[in-house]
Formats: C-alpha cells, sequence, structure tokens
C-alpha cells in the first residue's frame, strides 16, 4: 500500500512541475509578444515624432534666414 502512495505522489508531482513549466513557457512566450508589439508601437511613434521635429527645425531655419535677409526696419502700423 505504501509503495502505491509513492508511487502515485510521484506520478502527481512530476505532472504538476510539468503543468507548472508548460504554463511558465506560454505565458513567457506571451509577454514576449505584448512587448514586441508594444516596443514596434514605440518605435512607430518615435519615427512620425522625429520626423515632425526635423520639419519644424528645417522650417524654423528657413524662417530664421528670412527674418536675417529682412533685416530692414519696417513701418510702423497705427493699431486699431
Amino acid at each position: 500500500m505504501g509503495f502505491m502512495l509513492r508511487v502515485r505522489l510521484a506520478s502527481f508531482f512530476a505532472g504538476a512541475a510539468a503543468a507548472a513549466a508548460a504554463g511558465g513557457y506560454f505565458l513567457y512566450k506571451d509577454y514576449k509578444l505584448a512587448h514586441d508589439s508594444t516596443a514596434l508601437q514605440v518605435k512607430g511613434l518615435h519615427d512620425r515624432v522625429d520626423a515632425r521635429y526635423k520639419a519644424m527645425d528645417k522650417r524654423l531655419a528657413a524662417l530664421e534666414a528670412q527674418k536675417s535677409a529682412d533685416s530692414s526696419p519696417g513701418v510702423p502700423t497705427p493699431s486699431d
């Protein structure tokens, strides 16, 4: 009787260990998939913001160049 109990307990713990390992693997795989998806979204957002920043920097440089070319004093306009 004692031998069968040991066999059953060993089988139970072997099954529990296998289930825990499989569950851990699937959770890790799901975590990596979610992380990669989020990282891809953040990279896309970063690229868009970087492109907008560069466009604004280019526009600002052009406006500053235009301002320095038109450095002649302007005629004041009357305010309403």
